[in-house]
């Protein structure tokens, strides 16, 4: 075994190397110029399951806490004692099968774990986890989280504008993406879009490169990234991993990886490996020496074959001892594994957390030709909040528009607009009831449409707006405001083209004034309902469930709105106040009609020879003396501001 103690920084670890080497293109640009070592102490982390007969629900347990006496409730071990270390310059690979903890651990050594179900100490350079160490922490995470119509480019650069210090300027931040995009072999589909599953993009391995742009943006000193490989192919695999290795090498960062199933090639890249099973470790060391270590202990394979499936085998209690393998012999494989470990490795790797001596010069940030501290580094880097609102509202509305503007949607309102022209092409005005029916329509539309596309906003970005809310990109009001008024432009353009074109088509009041105030009434009727669906989004966090509760929610409306039902029982005559498209339809007939008053008195329904009784009774049930334009306008601004007041809470409430 190599001795553990030996803590050579790696040549390019002068600060002044790194900056020539990364970042170039400025004399401006953050460098970093103090190593990270981190090491990771009996690292233990347990989850609480009581089990019952609807499911099971998890609770937080302190490690060494006390197993419950009753037999619906077990502790489940996620890790159990893990200790490391790894030195700037080096990239310590955690392998295992799904389920061993490697993910949980990635999430505790980036600080992302906190409370009392997880023990241990995990230290930076001798020092406990602080702010400043985490603002030069960068986690890249399984999933490749981007937003699929922005092009490379435009997502390095909005992430650039967001995390980089405001003592920068525009074009120093562009350098940075540039050098970025150069360190990760980017530019030659700088102008290509992401992508997803529907829409054709980048490549997988060009993806995960740009995921691990987003991080080294700001340089950082320690780098964790869960399973960069997976999904993509060998050769993928290893252009990625080697570009990883040069990241370590010349900038002096300190790499951590989970890795399912590297292929041989990859495996030699590794400097430091950590095998975990079932939570606990069955080796960690040199990546070249497992082998030697395995074969100390009488574990070896029957045949050559790639480490790291061997070590993978191992953890999944597979010997290659025998020709057949069942349950008890892999629980006995595991146990004597953990064992050996314990003996054999663990005393070394302990001594060498408590002797290794860190050097101090991770003291200070270093931008070229100057010095700073790190405090004055976190404080330089907080924008301001119309800086965030104004950069978040860019990405917006670069984003959102195709997906507003995209051919289906567009195609839907038309197609809605020219049938309802179709069908009350130059309506009478005298004919009321079909004239009412035409208005409910456009009520029932706008209503329905906005709020069921509303809905699937926040979970869309949940991911994402996590991810970015955990790094600290920005404030969650700068956010809200963005993607609230971001979305504005775009969700009235489609109402004014409908109501263009239905409103000449069918022959309303023909005055530009009275189409101007059908407008109004109709945009805000949209905010309203876009505001439900925003609201129950984020409430809820499921599209799938949101949308369906949108549509009961909504079908309410349209019930008790005021054109199907005219006398609800007594017990049930407040819903219709508490219905959107109600307000909506009002407004609509005192814009059309000029109130009830004015219809009744058209029709002669005030005299007592009325021109058509069953006309009379109509307008009489349906429009007089329902409630006043102001009201309605009233309650129509108490919901926009209200639902959207929901979603904020909702949003402020849910866990990053």
């Amino acid at each position: 075994m190599s001795d553990f103690n030996e803590n050579k920084p790696p040549k390019q670890m002068n600060g002044n190397t790194q900056c020539h080497d990364l970042q170039t293109q400025s004399p401006s640009l953050l460098c970093s110029s103090y190593p990270i070592t981190l090491k990771f102490v009996d690292i233990c982390y347990k989850l609480k399951v009581e089990s019952s007969d609807g499911g099971s629900n998890i609770k937080t347990l302190i490690c060494g806490g006390s197993n419950s006496s009753t037999a619906t409730i077990e502790d489940r071990t996620i890790l159990n004692g893990i200790t490391g270390i790894t030195s700037p310059g080096e990239i310590l690979a955690i392998l295992g099968p799904s389920g061993s903890g490697k993910s949980t651990l990635l999430n505790a050594l980036s600080g992302r774990l906190r409370g009392h179900a997880l023990t241990g100490s995990i230290l930076a350079n001798d020092k406990k986890l602080t702010k400043q160490i985490q603002k030069r922490t960068g986690f890249v995470t399984q999933d490749d989280v981007l937003y699929p119509h922005l092009t490379v480019r435009e997502t390095l650069l909005y992430c650039a504008l967001l995390r980089l210090p405001n003592t920068l300027t525009k074009d120093d931040k562009m350098n940075v993406v540039d050098s970025v995009m150069g360190e990760l072999g980017l530019h030659k589909c700088a102008d290509t879009i992401i992508g997803n599953t529907f829409i054709r993009g980048v490549s997988g391995g060009e993806r995960k490169r740009v995921c691990i742009g987003h991080e080294m943006l700001v340089n950082p000193s320690l780098l964790i990234l869960d399973e960069p490989t997976s999904g993509l192919d060998s050769t993928a695999a290893h252009r990625l991993v080697l570009t990883l290795q040069g990241l370590a090498r010349k900038g002096g960062k300190t790499i951590i990886t989970s890795v399912h199933q590297p292929s041989s090639r990859v495996y030699q890249i590794f400097d430091s490996v950590l095998v975990l099973c079932e939570g606990r470790s069955i080796y960690f060391g040199k990546g070249n020496e497992a082998m030697s270590y395995f074969q100390s202990v009488r574990v070896e394979p029957s045949f050559p074959m790639n480490p790291a499936d061997f070590l993978l085998d191992l953890a999944n209690g597979i010997s290659h001892q025998a020709d057949g393998v069942n349950e008890r012999d892999r629980s006995n494989t595991k146990q004597a594994l953990i064992s050996a470990y314990n003996t054999v490795l663990a005393p070394t790797v302990n001594a060498a957390c408590i002797t290794l001596d860190n050097k101090k010069s991770w003291m200070k940030t270093t931008v070229v030709g100057r010095t700073i501290n790190p405090r004055q580094y976190i404080k330089n880097s907080i924008l301001t909040w119309l800086s965030q609102f104004s950069i978040l509202l860019q990405r917006s509305l670069k984003e959102r528009r195709h997906e507003s503007f995209n051919s289906l949607r567009v195609s839907q309102v038309i197609a809605a607009a020219l049938l309802a022209g179709i069908m009350w092409w130059h309506s009478d005005f005298r004919d009321i009831q079909d004239r009412l029916g035409l208005i409910y329509f456009i009520s029932i539309f706008w209503g329905v449409f906005p709020s069921f596309n509303a809905v699937f906003a926040f979970p869309q970005d949940r991911s994402i707006f996590a991810k970015e809310r955990a790094s600290g990109m920005y404030s969650l009001s700068s956010y809200f405001m963005a993607r609230i008024i971001g979305d504005l432009p775009m969700e009235l353009i489609l109402p004014s083209i409908f109501l263009t074109l239905v409103y000449w088509m069918t022959g309303l009041r023909p005055d530009i004034w009275t189409f101007l105030q059908t407008l109004g009434v109709i945009i805000g009727y949209v905010l309203v309902s876009q505001g439900l669906g925003l609201a129950l989004g984020a409430i809820i966090m499921d599209a799938k469930r949101a949308s369906t509760i949108v549509t009961i929610i909504m079908l309410g409306c349209v019930l008790t709105g005021g054109f199907y039902v005219h006398k609800l029982p007594r017990c049930l005559g407040w819903i219709k106040y508490a219905s959107l498209t109600f307000y909506c339809y009002r407004l609509l007939i005192d814009v059309q009609y000029g109130g009830g008053e004015r219809v009744s008195s058209l029709f002669g329904c005030s005299t007592s020879h009325p021109i058509n009784e069953a006309t009379c009774k109509f307008i009489e049930e349906d429009i007089v003396g329902q409630i006043t334009p102001l009201a309605s306008v009233g309650v129509m601004l108490i919901m926009f501001v209200g639902f959207r007041l929901l979603a904020y809470i909702a949003l402020r409430r849910m866990k990053v």
